[in-house]
């Protein structure tokens, strides 16, 4: 094996194990570096290189397309044209003309670090117990009282060249330093091997950590307010699922945001503690932390007891009062330069009793900022236990929140999916269908909840398409009530709220009138008729909360239309289904909410309805094989096309990605052509 694979192999390795942990770096945040050598292939010399983590990638789950790769000697050389501070931002494109070959990934701003701290293995980490002596008002004494000479300090200065040559020559002047504790900010750590940097990385997050246990005080939040304690579990569940709906909406104010709810212990212990305004005011100090937080967050200040009313409208007092807020800080610090406004709502709320909303523009993102904000409440608690938390002040976090460099960052990434920012709610989702719906749907940029009465068929749908962040299962009846409010109250919690309902769960049983029994009857309008309507009537909640509009669609059928023989109770359901998408688009279009049916006809191929003995039924009827009974819908349409879930789905897609916006109201034919079945 090659000296340049070994030093890469033990780059990603010890990259991964340090990423692991979330308290030792965030998601996404810090890098690693190692310099080694390569052969240049135009000149066959050995030449000295610098792999290091490019811009936008995680340490956790960082693999060798995510490293720069640079030639050291042209990074070096930089520091011979360097223009100083006010300028350094122009050395970010410098680095392009550094690199080895293709160069990997896009070097981030922190590569000069990297590049020019004389240490073979270099880490930069956002630790929890690091950034909290950070960020004390005290920092500089507390690190040498923790670390003596083995860890220097360094004052605040925002990521960038200057910063790489600060600290080089800091390496420098103090040759027996294993790292330092950049004020504000993080740490850095070097070593002469792999090994060596991640021991010295961890055994500065271990001895912080280990002085806040010893010397902490015992309630640096201050003392817990009983006004503000915790609901009790279920109770608190509930609440949050009746107020994130109505937080979404106004977090959405500029832009959908998805949403995620974290109910921990340390997070109600920040929201019951008397530092509560006074902290969460100052915001929070990593960049990473608060580029994914804002500088701060909402805080609701009523007490846990407080009715559901009373705090929807004192959250809105709030929420407009911060958009004020926000606006005034870009005025306060924007210049002619600068990049425009973003968007002026929290992404971060937090509601006594209750927890903790975070959001973003896809639920990674949102899951992210509430992990970033959690990190930020052990730093603060860390702070306060041993000193005062003081960030860094507001002029600063506004030039890296609107940097050019991140700004770019932002209009490298890819343009978003047509459903991206939307959530959807798709019943009978574990076959047939629905599951090809919830696949397109979330192919398209969706989050997706599957519910189906079969658990295990959700899970597996969910997990084919890719897990939590994208699609969540749950066990839903829809012909019982409490089960239906039970199922959208977890969707809720899932992702934030609701903007896109597919009405899909279905069975049919195909009989002649005088063989129908009554409870056939009620089966089959228990499950579709009113099943539908629950599930209308309760998702329609969530959107008016929202105020936000949506889409609800039925899959009715060709038979709510067309009088077949032998389907007395399932065509009838069907025409029940039809009717509530008129009777809903009428009702709901003053909430810009649309409601439209799609009718298909033969869908054998996957189809749970085909599958549990309607298939053998109908063609027994038609007096086909049943293994042939798709060919044989196929033969008596229009356009002799046999009609699969995917077919319906495109449909479900066509209707609510944006280009059919003005649409209500309409029954779609996905049968490949029926003539009888024609509306009229």
């Amino acid at each position: 094996m090659s000296t340049a694979r070994q030093t890469v192999d033990a780059l990603i390795a010890r990259s991964n194990a340090l990423g692991a942990d979330p308290t030792t770096t965030n998601y996404a945040g810090g890098n690693t570096s190692a310099k080694g050598t390569d052969t240049d292939p135009v000149t066959g010399q050995e030449t000295e290189l610098l792999w290091v983590k490019g811009s936008g990638g995680d340490l956790g789950t960082l693999q060798e397309k995510g490293l720069a790769v640079l030639r050291l000697d042209r990074v070096r050389a930089l520091a011979d044209v360097y223009p100083g501070v006010e300028r350094e931002d122009e050395m970010v494109a410098a680095f392009d003309h550094c690199l080895f070959g293709k160069g990997g990934a896009a070097p981030s701003i922190d590569t000069a670090m990297h590049a020019l701290v004389p240490a073979a293995h270099v880490d930069h980490l956002h630790p929890d117990a690091g950034i909290a002596i950070a960020t004390a008002a005290d920092g500089e004494r507390l690190t040498r009282e923790i670390f003596g000479e083995a860890v220097v300090w360094v004052p605040w200065r925002r990521p960038g060249f200057q910063l790489g040559l600060d600290i080089a020559a800091i390496k420098e002047a103090n040759p027996e330093a294993i790292g330092c504790i950049l004020g504000g900010h993080g740490i850095t750590a070097w070593g002469d091997t792999s090994e060596e940097a991640q021991a010295n990385s961890l055994r500065i997050i271990r001895e912080a950590q280990a002085h806040l246990d010893a010397h902490g005080a015992a309630e640096p939040f201050g003392p817990a307010d009983p006004g503000r304690a915790p609901l009790p579990d279920a109770e608190r569940r509930a609440r949050a699922s009746a107020l994130a709906p109505v937080i979404r909406g106004l977090v959405s104010t500029d832009a959908p945001m998805i949403g995620h709810w974290t109910d921990s212990e340390d997070v109600h212990e920040f929201l019951a503690g008397e530092k509560l305004a006074q902290l969460a005011a100052l915001g929070t100090s990593c960049p990473d932390h608060f580029l994914r937080t804002k500088i701060r967050p909402l805080v609701l200040d009523l007490p846990s007891a407080a009715g559901v009313e009373e705090q929807i409208a004192r959250l809105q007092e709030l929420h407009a009062a911060y958009r004020e807020e926000y606006s005034a800080y870009y005025a306060r610090h924007a210049t002619e330069d600068s990049p425009a406004l973003r968007g002026a709502d929290p992404t971060i709320v937090l509601v006594p009793g209750v927890g903790m909303f975070s959001f973003g523009k896809d639920k990674q993102t949102a899951r992210v900022a509430g992990e970033f904000y959690v990190n930020a409440i052990h730093v603060m608690r860390g702070a306060e236990a041993v000193s005062t938390y003081a960030p860094i002040d507001e002029a600063e976090k506004f030039r890296i929140e609107y940097w050019a460099l991140e700004e770019a960052k932002l209009q490298r990434m890819p343009a978003e999916k047509p459903l991206a920012r939307r959530i959807a709610l798709v019943t009978g989702g574990g076959s047939g269908i629905g599951k090809a719906t919830a696949t397109r749907l979330v192919a398209e940029g969706a989050c997706v909840v599957i519910a189906d009465l079969n658990l295990e068929n959700a899970q597996q749908v969910a997990e084919e398409l890719g897990g939590p962040d994208r699609a969540v299962a749950l066990s839903a009846d829809v012909s019982d009530e409490q089960a239906v409010i039970d199922a959208v109250a977890e969707a809720v919690l899932a992702f934030g709220g609701l903007d896109l309902i597919v009405n899909n769960a279905g069975l049919s049983l195909s009989k002649p009138l005088l063989e129908t029994t009554a409870k056939d009857w009620d089966l089959q309008h228990d499950v579709m008729a009113r099943g539908s309507f629950l599930v209308s009537r309760e998702t329609a909640r969530v959107m008016i909360a929202q105020d936000m509009g949506g889409d609800i669609l039925y899959i009715s059928s060709k038979n709510s239309v067309f009088a077949g023989p032998n389907n007395i109770a399932y065509s009838a359901t069907k025409a029940d289904q039809a009717h509530q998408v008129r009777l809903l688009a009428a009702e709901l279009g003053g909430h810009q909410i649309r409601v439209n049916g799609i009718n298909p006809d033969g869908v054998v191929r996957g189809s749970g309805i085909f599958a549990g003995g309607w298939g053998a039924s109908r063609a027994k009827v038609y007096g086909v094989e049943e293994e042939k009974l798709g060919e044989y819908y196929a033969q008596r349409t229009l356009l002799k096309r046999e009609v699969l879930p995917e077919t319906v789905a495109n449909a479900v897609f066509a209707l609510t990605a944006g280009d059919l916006s003005h649409t209500t109201g309409l029954h779609v034919p996905v049968d490949a052509g029926v003539a009888a079945a024609f509306l009229r």
